[in-house]
């Protein structure tokens, strides 16, 4: 019996996650000696609580204990589970992470520059997602295509967002697209 590697562990947990409406966003095994620390980064698009974190932890623990006994896999001679939230540094790299942060500022590395933009609409087919900023009292909006393969994280603030912002990042797509034609 093997230790399991990230794409069995994935494939073992995802019954439990998907009956809790979670998607799983990575899992991390880290070995020290004979002892073993297995994470698990669980999000959905309503942020899961503790009660929920703590119900999937118990869920899998009691799934790789069973795996374990049956010799399916071998996680050590201890090990300790860890299921949470990939927390706010963690990049967008999905579709579903720009739809979850809506509204928010990120951070845009792009060509070596950083920019700061707010989220808006995703577009219908998931292929790219409205941005919205103010620079110098105007506002402007492009939209950025997930074919660019953008790298951004979120940015943490702790003041009200402009209401100028917040009122294009409310807009759906199509309108958005509209508006952004009607203020070339």
């Amino acid at each position: 019996m093997a230790f399991p590697g990230e794409a069995e562990l994935i494939s073992l947990i995802t019954p439990v996650t998907d009956a809790c409406g979670l998607d799983i966003e990575g899992v991390k095994v880290t070995r020290a000696g004979r002892k073993s620390v297995v994470g698990i980064f669980v999000d959905s698009d309503i942020r899961p609580d503790l009660d929920l974190l703590e119900q999937v932890s118990q869920e899998v623990s009691m799934l790789l204990d069973a795996a374990e006994d049956r010799g399916e896999v071998n996680l050590g001679a201890g090990y300790t589970l860890e299921v949470s939230t990939p927390g706010v540094d963690a990049p967008l790299t999905a579709p579903r992470h720009w739809r979850r942060n809506r509204g928010r500022l990120v951070a845009l590395l792009e060509d070596g520059k950083k920019s700061t933009w707010r989220v808006g609409a995703l577009a219908p087919d998931e292929s790219g997602v409205v941005l919205v900023r103010t620079v110098k009292k105007d506002r402007e909006m492009r939209v950025l295509e997930f074919s660019e393969t953008p790298r951004a994280v979120v940015e943490i603030e702790f003041s009200n967002p402009p209401a100028a912002e917040t009122e294009l990042t409310g807009l759906d797509y199509d309108q958005a697209l509209a508006w952004q034609e009607d203020n070339k």
